[in-house]
């Protein structure tokens, strides 16, 4: 692998812990952002699934960061040496609503930390489990699995693509654009270039045009929950990036209730009808 993965492994239970306060100005950006037209957010309301995502925000300083925008490598995370760092999935378990105005605190650990050989190089896993707490306990636990991988080559095999669900009970078409990105990036304090700089995603990255944020992505996917259930409520949350989605033509993203009326099917899709996430979300 060339990784000195038994270092890396020296950064599990790794922990740390930061508090702020749950303002209603970042989740009503959002709101913006996702189109919405909802009423004047107050103290006490509840914070829509994932939109936590909006807290506890990477506050490095800009000499910190990397050319790629991202912070240097090291710190709370181990200092995986490849240059391409993907935010894979996440497993969400949803106790109670968070609220607009309370006392907040995130517990983060680093449950672990794994490598393999793949069929375009080294892979690091790492798993990172945030715990978030207000005045009365804990709300939610949220497991992220972030992957490293190394840049590909020009004679890598292209990725076996895998054939989104046929059957959508609801579908929403997205033209993503590079403002939407943008307006993302700026409210959830995210560096990294692919999302905003068309000349350095596709002269240094090699991509064929910016990147749509996988949390973006599964921020849609519950959106489209809200919209055609908007008074379920989601205890559990899965998601897993498939396949990478850019802003050069539009995607849709479909939902299908399950015949048990508590589990819903939710993924996104190009084009081409090819996976680009796939989600499960679990209803009270």
């Amino acid at each position: 692998m060339g990784l000195d993965l038994e270092h890396l492994k020296q950064w599990i239970g790794k922990t740390e812990s930061r508090s702020e306060f749950a303002a209603a100005t970042p989740l009503q950006a959002l709101a913006a952002t996702l189109d919405r037209d909802d009423p004047a957010l107050q103290p006490g309301d509840p914070i829509p699934p994932c939109w936590h995502w909006l807290y506890f925000l990477p506050l490095h300083r800009q000499s910190e960061i990397a050319p790629d925008g991202h912070p240097r490598r090291g710190g709370f995370l181990p200092p995986v040496a490849l240059p391409r760092r993907m935010w894979a999935g996440s497993q969400i378990e949803f106790l109670r609503p968070l609220t607009i105005g309370s006392a907040i605190r995130r517990d983060s650990r680093i449950l672990d930390v794994s490598g393999k050989d793949g069929r375009t190089g080294a892979l690091v896993f790492v798993r990172v489990s945030h715990e978030v707490s207000d005045e009365r306990g804990m709300v939610l636990v949220d497991e992220h699995h972030i992957v490293y991988r190394e840049n590909p080559r020009l004679l890598d095999p292209a990725p076996p693509v895998q054939a989104a669900p046929a059957d959508a009970e609801w579908v929403r078409t997205i033209a993503p654009d590079d403002v939407l990105l943008f307006r993302y990036s700026a409210l959830t304090f995210n560096g990294h270039r692919i999302h905003y700089d068309r000349r350095y995603v596709t002269e240094v990255e090699g991509y064929p045009g910016l990147v749509v944020h996988g949390p973006l992505l599964a921020t849609l996917l519950l959106e489209l929950l809200r919209r055609n259930l908007p008074d379920a409520r989601v205890l559990r949350f899965v998601f897993r990036a498939v396949k990478p989605t850019f802003d050069v033509a539009p995607f849709q993203v479909c939902g299908r209730r399950a015949e048990d009326g508590k589990t819903v099917r939710l993924w996104a899709q190009h084009t081409d009808g090819a996976l680009a996430m796939d989600a499960t979300a679990t209803l009270a």
